[in-house]
This record gives structure tokens, sequence and C-alpha cells, in this order.
């Protein structure tokens, strides 16, 4: 069996979890998640604590899946997901106008990305958006929407960057 699937899920105080054949409710204090468990696992629902089983031995790889997301579902509702990103440029800017992130990224024309629900985005800085949310599926999504305008390029680093990334460098063309 997965070593993953083998390991419990043991909840914080403050989050209620309900169980309805397959469907999986976690509520906290950030807010709900819910989610289809795989009708190839089996769940179990004691006390404060969650397991995971295959049904199948074709469903092993599925059961431990199931409890990564189950895990992470448990974590955004109590802590929430955080990603951060750099602006690396001269004149790249970030700003927040309303439900709108208006990006300035060396075009001709500024970027307006619409912020899905569920999703909040800051901006500490003019070179820095941290995007917050309780689904960390849908917190890495945005991020990456929002890189994808402008990766960043390896000969002078420009771009948007996620801020835990490294950018490894290369040479310029020598003559």
């Amino acid at each position: 069996m997965s070593r993953i699937a083998k390991k419990p899920i043991i909840f914080p105080t403050g989050v209620e979890v309900s169980l309805d054949n397959q469907a999986l409710s976690i509520k906290g204090k950030n807010g709900q998640l819910q989610q289809n468990i795989h009708m190839d696992v089996e769940i179990s629902l004691s006390n404060n604590t969650l397991t995971f089983a295959p049904r199948t031995k074709n469903a092993v790889a599925m059961a431990g899946t199931m409890r990564a997301i189950v895990n992470n579902m448990v974590e955004g509702v109590s802590n929430g997901f955080e990603k951060g990103l750099n602006l690396v440029g001269v004149g790249y800017r970030a700003q927040l106008e309303g439900k709108n992130l208006n990006l300035t990224l060396g075009f001709s024309h500024p970027i307006k990305f619409a912020i899905p629900d569920g999703v909040t985005i800051e901006t500490p800085t003019q070179t820095e958006v941290l995007v917050k949310g309780i689904d960390k599926q849908q917190v890495g999504q945005v991020a990456a929407n929002i890189r994808s305008f402008r990766p960043p390029e390896p000969y002078k680093g420009k771009g948007v960057k996620y801020s835990d990334e490294i950018i490894i460098r290369k040479e310029a063309k020598k003559k």
C-alpha cells in the first residue's frame, strides 16, 4: 500500500468534516471546500481522524493521491496558501484596480488580469505580487497564469518569477 495513504489525517481544532458516501466536505475558519472521493478509495471517519484505503489492488496510487488532496484541503481551510511573485525588469509594475490586477511588463499595452473568485491578490510593493487562497491548486494556477504573461528569460533574468525560484543565467554570445 502507498506510504502516504497509510498516514491518517488528524484535524486541528476548529475544522469540521462531513462525509456523505464519497462526498467529503471540510469547513474551517477560512472557508469551506468540497471534494468527491474516487470510487476505488475507501475513506473512514472516526473521532478527529480520516483514514484512506484502496478497495482494489490497482487503486493504491489513487488512495495516496486522495489523501494528499484532502490533506491540502484541511491545510487550506485552517491556514490558507500563499504564493509570491516578483517582477524583475525596468518599468515592470503591478497594481490592484478593484477586481483586476494591472500589470505593466514591457509590452506596448498594460495587461489587465481578472482575479477569480476564491483567490485574493495583494501588492505590497510595485514589484511584488502575493496570491492567497484556501485551494492550493487554484492558488498555484493563478500564480502560473500571471507568470505566463512574461516568464523570466535566462540572459538578463527579466520577467515574472516565483519568489523562491532561482533563474540560472546564461552567458552572452562571444564575438
